[in-house]
């Protein structure tokens, strides 16, 4: 019986990884923040973003904010090899953690969809906003993305039409 092992980058807020490597899985957590990952299925490659705020302001190469983080990936996966007609999104990300402040995170959601639209990427899934943390799981090569929600599960029903209790696992 063999086992696989995989290799574990864990993305960080204004960090972003990219890999060919089947063995690699790119992970990180999320409040209000949003991680786009997007891939190439036939170059087998993608990557994984996380970032903190939409809009940056003065600060435009800052790759905590939005545009930034979002053109660090997509430029970095073509470098790589891989074709922007075929780059494919998976977007999470986006609670609003701390009530009565302002939905930061509902902003950010905004943000990586309207980059991703305008760039032409498609939107396979995604899972935004609500009120819980997540953990992502991203196998770059293949695309799959695994969902852990952290948080309280009487939160409010989101934009798939069925959601996994807290706890749950759910593959994207």
């Amino acid at each position: 019986m063999s086992l696989t092992r995989h290799k574990t980058i864990h993305v960080v807020q204004g960090d972003c990884a990219i890999s060919d490597d089947p063995s690699v899985m790119i992970t990180t957590v999320l409040g209000s923040c949003v991680s786009a990952c997007i891939f190439d299925m036939q170059r087998n490659i993608g990557g994984m973003n996380h970032f903190l705020l939409p809009d940056a302001g003065r600060d435009a190469g800052d790759n905590r904010y939005a545009a930034a983080a979002m053109e660090r990936l997509t430029n970095g996966l073509l470098r790589q090899g891989a074709v922007r007609g075929r780059l494919q999104a998976k977007i999470f990300g986006g609670a609003r953690i701390v009530a009565g402040l302002s939905d930061i995170g509902q902003r950010n959601a905004l943000a990586a969809r309207e980059f991703l639209a305008a760039e032409g990427i498609p939107i396979l899934a995604a899972d935004l906003g609500g009120t819980e943390a997540r953990r992502i799981r991203f196998w770059p090569v293949g695309g799959r993305v695994q969902l852990l929600l952290l948080g309280a599960a009487d939160s409010p029903v989101r934009e798939a039409p069925t959601r996994p209790v807290a706890g749950a696992i759910e593959i994207f």
